[in-house]
């Protein structure tokens, strides 16, 4: 099927599927840091009325990962005794042995966060990844006949883990930029009056102000805590330095042998799960007569390398149980994909070691059904 217009822009979230080719077709990332990402898993449960404080907001950095993984939580009481738990991980860890997912297990076990989950009940699971590069990942954002809009450019402020705003301000811009082109019979040509207005909006200089805070708390959690605090509490943003991204997260992977492998607790079936459980309740589904949206380059590399290098990181990297090595008949191993577990998070194709795992589009009504996410 092909799509005709004067103008499309395109708003698939982060590590868009359209997005990623057009980056790399029309070399929007020429003069960009590499971008860097986050996983974010976030449950839903009914708790104890008793327990409920509606507005509550709890914000957590740190535990239990170590202090040179970026990662931290979010606790939201909402209504009807319900409450949004989650946690982000930075997708630039180096430790192949570490599973986003059951870190954050380990996390609801706090007893400041037990304390509102014990006794609950939990309702529904998903998982996304998210950008965190800022302002400095930033691609060009416009080429011949379209634009990126939202985090599929990467507008996500990390600093705030607060992503909307910037993705409705962009669009509006975008839009904007493509009204006055197809008022004035122009077509398939560059709107660059979306980025001239980007750079005078207040978004700028919110993400400008914001620019260093991920490569400051990629140097650890407690200077990165307290560079950030200088810079945002105590100097406004308005520093003059400016820091950069070096590597892109999937080539930050240290060698299986260099890393102290992590034994995670057993899951209670209460108040911490397994992966399998957790994408039952995200309503997951997708067509088996269809071709599988995972796809490898070169089907040799899971075993060859990933599994030979890295132990197999894809094996916990995924927060939906998708990949999992297996021995043959033989001894020999081998991966399987279960695809149908999929709840599109993307980070498969940003974690990868080998960049091997290519996300493709599946057929149209496939994928997860998050009730109330």
């Amino acid at each position: 099927m092909e799509l005709h217009a004067k103008y499309t822009l395109f708003a698939e979230g982060c590590r868009g599927h359209l997005g990623r080719q057009l980056i790399s077709k029309f070399k929007l990332d020429a003069n960009a840091d590499p971008q860097a990402y986050g996983i974010g898993i976030k449950e839903l449960w009914e708790i104890d009325p008793a327990k409920h404080k509606p507005g509550l907001v709890i914000h957590t950095a740190g535990w239990p990962l170590k202090s040179d993984t970026y990662g931290g939580s979010f606790l939201y009481h909402m209504d009807n005794n319900q409450v949004v738990v989650g946690f982000v991980v930075g997708l630039g860890y180096t430790n192949p042995y570490l599973s986003p997912f059951e870190e954050f297990q380990r996390y609801k076990t706090h007893p400041s966060i037990r304390a509102f989950l014990e006794g609950g009940k939990r309702v529904s699971y998903g998982a996304r990844a998210i950008t965190a590069g800022g302002l400095l990942s930033l691609p060009k954002t416009v080429f011949p006949g379209g634009a990126l809009i939202g985090d599929d450019a990467g507008f996500l402020n990390a600093s705030r883990i607060k992503g909307s705003h910037a993705a409705i301000k962009t669009g509006m811009l975008a839009a904007d930029a493509a009204f006055d082109a197809v008022q004035a019979g122009r077509q398939s040509d560059e709107l660059n009056a979306y980025p001239d207005a980007f750079k005078q909006s207040w978004l700028y200089t919110e993400l400008y102000r914001a620019r260093n805070f991920k490569q400051w708390m990629a140097k650890g959690l407690y200077l990165g805590t307290l560079m950030v605090g200088l810079e945002q509490k105590v100097m406004g943003g308005n520093v003059p330095w400016t820091l950069h991204h070096k590597h892109a997260d999937h080539e930050m992977l240290k060698p299986a042998s260099q890393c102290q492998p992590i034994e995670y607790p057993k899951p209670d079936g209460k108040l911490t799960f397994d992966r399998l459980s957790s994408v039952f309740i995200s309503n997951t589904n997708h067509e088996e007569n269809q071709p599988a949206h995972l796809t490898l380059k070169d089907a040799n590399v899971p075993v060859n390398v990933n599994l030979h290098t890295y132990a197999g990181p894809e094996g916990r990297f995924c927060p939906a149980a998708v990949y999992e090595f297996v021995k043959n008949d033989d001894g020999s191993d081998r991966l399987v994909i279960n695809a149908q577990n999929c709840v599109h998070c993307k980070t498969c194709d940003i974690k990868d070691p080998t960049q091997n795992i290519v996300w493709v589009t599946p057929e149209g009504s496939g994928g997860p059904n998050y009730p109330n996410m």
